[in-house]
């Protein structure tokens, strides 16, 4: 966040400079990612795992967007390439880094500092050619703790600020109630976790990518003037397992949204894995990866048959651009009147420095709009004049388990799923007549005027 403030302080707080540093923060990822292939594979796999990354929708819209997991993410790939260089002090510095800008990045160097206790317990592990190391050597070892455990310092480090100034250590008790707390019931947990492995290798057409990565490892090598071409070393690819292990069983434990941004740390690992997998096996690696990049891109614009966040590829744009018209359409009609609405809408109308109105607006909120929701505030027509109802969440037509009564009811009790009255019927229950509609790609938005209560005495 300092990184972003420091270019609207420099260059000035607009949108298009804000897209411009994140751009760079992610070119700075993907070329942290692409050293760390080169140095486990070649250049032609990290070439190919590059861009693959590079174009899968999650990462490419998060390189829009002011989050902190592409930034994370990006510091981690640079700390793993420097782990298995054998860096201990730059490792310990990227480490510490990445955990300073997303706290949970400190899974990583844990998760690694595990891989190194497992390794030691297992006699014949094999070294890779980059690491440099001899075995038995204590110091090397030693140091290699010390730099995945470094991280540990400036984390506690900033836990300790955050309670002096605030009195708590992991936010404020809704904070951490919502994603953790709430999160630790083993229903929960298990269904997480499916959505977790299913976020790492299926997720926006990576089920292509696993699927061709698990026929391939059934293929004998192939050989070229060099011989036959080598994998990526197994201590290494068992070191990025446990890494990806630990993000999947911790995000499964804790974090009350199920994002999928959450695992870009360990997304392009599993990339990069298939990827040597194909170039090691498939004689046409280049076609096949060229079908699933096709697939990446269409992703960027088509959306899947199952419920996704709209930050997860150019639906963001759809939603953004509903927004913006929907309230400049509000505040040139009802300039003065209270809006009921849900976040972030409410923030969009409140905050003029976000773009979408040109001065603040007054705003009644309710949680979003559901049916519950608009009966309660059916019941307070009197603070309001005008609702702006839109859809808070994307869901298809016709989902892929919309029939399975137990899925939507754990969806409900666990995810915090509902499902948003459409316009129309919102209007009818608040009482008020729908006077903006507009639908963009399976979103919505839609602005109601409250109808008049007239005493029939008078």
């Amino acid at each position: 966040m300092a990184y972003v403030a420091l270019w609207w302080k420099v260059f000035g707080f607009a949108p298009l400079i804000t897209r411009t540093a994140m751009l760079v923060a992610a070119s700075f990822s993907l070329l942290g990612l692409f050293r760390l292939a080169e140095t486990v594979a070649n250049r032609q796999v990290a070439a190919a795992a590059t861009l693959c990354t590079a174009l899968y929708p999650v990462v490419f819209a998060q390189s829009l967007l002011v989050h902190l997991d592409l930034v994370a993410a990006g510091l981690t790939f640079w700390g793993l390439g420097e782990y298995i260089k054998q860096r201990p002090s730059r490792t310990a510095f990227c480490f510490s880094l990445a955990a300073l800008a997303k706290e949970t990045a400190i899974l990583a160097p844990l998760a690694l500092f595990a891989w190194e206790l497992f390794s030691m317990l297992w006699p014949s592990r094999q070294k890779s050619q980059t690491e440099p190391k001899e075995e038995g050597d204590s110091e090397s070892t030693a140091r290699t703790f010390l730099s995945l455990l470094f991280p540990l310092l400036p984390l506690a480090a900033w836990y300790g600020y955050h309670y002096l100034r605030t009195g708590m250590i992991f936010g404020n008790p809704e904070f951490f109630r919502y994603n953790v707390a709430d999160t630790l019931h083993p229903l929960r947990i298990t269904l997480a976790l499916l959505i977790r492995l299913w976020q790492t290798f299926g997720y926006f057409h990576l089920l292509l990518l696993t699927i061709a990565t698990l026929f391939a490892i059934w293929l004998p090598p192939l050989h070229d003037r060099n011989g036959r071409r080598p994998r990526i070393a197994i201590p290494t690819q068992l070191a990025m397992l446990f890494v990806i292990v630990a993000y999947v069983l911790a995000m499964a434990l804790v974090g009350g949204a199920e994002l999928a941004r959450y695992m870009l740390p360990v997304v392009p690992l599993v990339i990069l894995i298939g990827v040597s997998t194909l170039w090691r096996r498939v004689r046409w690696w280049r076609g096949v990866l060229a079908i699933i990049t096709l697939s990446f891109v269409m992703g960027w614009f088509i959306n899947p048959p199952y419920g996704f966040a709209p930050e997860d590829n150019l639906a963001y744009c759809d939603y953004i651009h509903l927004h913006q018209d929907a309230e400049q359409f509000l505040e040139a009609r009802y300039p003065m009147s209270r809006v009921l609405t849900a976040w972030p809408a409410s923030d969009e109308l409140v905050h003029p420095y976000l773009g979408y109105v040109t001065r603040p607006m007054q705003v009644v909120r309710i949680e979003h709009f559901a049916i519950e929701q608009l009966v309660a505030a059916a019941d307070l027509r009197s603070k309001f004049e005008v609702a702006l109802v839109f859809s808070t969440k994307y869901e298809p037509a016709h989902p892929l388990l919309e029939k399975w009564y137990l899925w939507q009811e754990w969806k409900s009790r666990f995810f915090g799923f509902h499902r948003d009255v459409p316009p129309a019927a919102a209007a009818q229950i608040l009482g008020g007549t729908l006077v903006y509609n507009q639908h963009r790609n399976g979103q919505w938005v839609g602005v109601i005027e409250m109808n008049q209560i007239v005493d029939a005495r008078r």
